[in-house]
């Protein structure tokens, strides 16, 4: 009888001694959720469990479900079980799961992200004897500018647009990359009144910054189209936050000329940013580039690693070459990023400069569980 605290089941990952799993893609009786993105969080579960700063969120995204939260670093025993939840740094609520059974450790990240930014707890690395990672964007080429510096890429290519006149439509995930970036121009410009124009958001993107607010995240003031007539002229100095999905859409026509752009860490690739068809691009990533995942994985102390969704085989081989215990798990996780990322094709990624990857540092033995 195996003893992992985690198995690959056709639902989804399974806790075989507690009886629950984690981030199921298919119903069942008790998931623990580490984060609300559709790919993690779904529809016909019998309870769920979250963090409790996820619960807003959450629920915005899934009305109506039974759900129970946990503080950070609380612990609770099921069936024997001990399960915590620690921060991600993700996105608003994102949580890694440390259980705890006769002596063993195990950790799942569920996604990650190393840098802190203001809008979520940061990353807190759990040590553990067998850590299940992420590799979204788990290859030498994925290596992120600093966040401020992007922020401040971002307002000065609205500046120039605002200058001359045209509006500036910036396409990010609605949900952890829009209040990521009203966070960040906020703390970029230091209040309103320095913003070059006004603010002007995507329906979708109203609840999940309402839930960031109530959960006390600063964020730029920001209005809807309702909140301007049709031919106001703040509309041509306007930032105009969307989702991938309003690309090309009629919502658009309001705004007249405008310089689109996109904030995905899949704008690190070239190839990328041309078949978006955008004037820039931002490589602004709510993921651990390859250097966050190797510090991540080392900080865990873990002797095994088990790759969930992204550059699986990479990531395998790699840590297997530097002496530890890796495999890979298939899961049906998917890209809050954006859908075309997901695969790049092989001659994006030729295109790219990839540097050697460098060795994430180890100990010699298991380390001992931490509380």
């Amino acid at each position: 009888m195996s003893t992992d605290l985690i198995v690959a089941r056709p639902e989804g990952l399974y806790c075989p001694p507690g009886d629950f799993y984690i981030d199921p893609w298919r119903p069942v009786a008790r998931a623990v959720i580490t984060h609300a993105h559709s790919d993690h969080a779904r529809f016909g579960h019998g309870s769920y469990l979250c963090a409790e700063p996820g619960r807003g969120v959450l629920l915005a995204r899934l009305p109506g479900i039974s759900l129970d939260t946990l503080p950070y670093g609380q612990a609770i025993t099921h069936h024997g079980v001990t399960l915590s939840l620690h921060p991600a740094g993700h996105v608003l609520g994102s949580a890694q799961v440390r259980l705890e059974y006769q002596g063993q450790v195990w950790v799942a990240s569920g996604d990650y992200k190393v840098e802190a930014d203001g809008t979520c707890e940061p990353f807190t690395p759990v040590r553990c004897h067998t850590f299940i990672t992420e590799s979204t964007f788990g290859l030498p080429i994925y290596r992120w500018p600093r966040q401020a510096a992007l922020m401040a890429e971002i307002f000065h290519w609205w500046q120039v647009n605002a200058a001359a006149g045209r509006a500036s439509v910036l396409y990010c995930y609605a949900f952890g990359k829009a209040q990521r970036i009203l966070h960040g121009l906020l703390r970029h410009a230091g209040d309103a009144l320095s913003m070059p124009g006004p603010i002007v958001v995507h329906g979708a993107m109203t609840n999940l910054n309402q839930a960031y607010a109530e959960a006390g995240v600063a964020m730029a003031p920001t209005l809807t189209t309702a909140d301007l007539p049709a031919r106001s002229p703040a509309l041509r100095r306007a930032l105009v936050v969307a989702p991938p999905s309003a690309q090309r859409s009629t919502w658009l026509r309001r705004f007249g000329e405008a310089s689109d752009a996109f904030a995905s860490g899949w704008m690190q690739l070239r190839g990328t940013r041309r078949r978006r068809g955008v004037d820039r691009g931002f490589a602004l990533s709510d993921h651990a580039d390859w250097p966050g995942l190797l510090s991540a994985i080392g900080a865990t102390g873990a002797q095994r690693v088990i790759v969930t969704h992204g550059n699986v085989p990479v990531m395998v081989r790699y840590l297997c070459e530097q002496g530890l215990d890796a495999q890979g798990f298939r899961t049906e996780f998917g890209d809050d990023e954006d859908a075309t990322g997901a695969a790049a094709p092989a001659g994006d990624l030729a295109d790219e400069a990839a540097g050697e990857p460098t060795a994430a540092p180890h100990p010699a033995a298991p380390p001992e569980p931490a509380a």
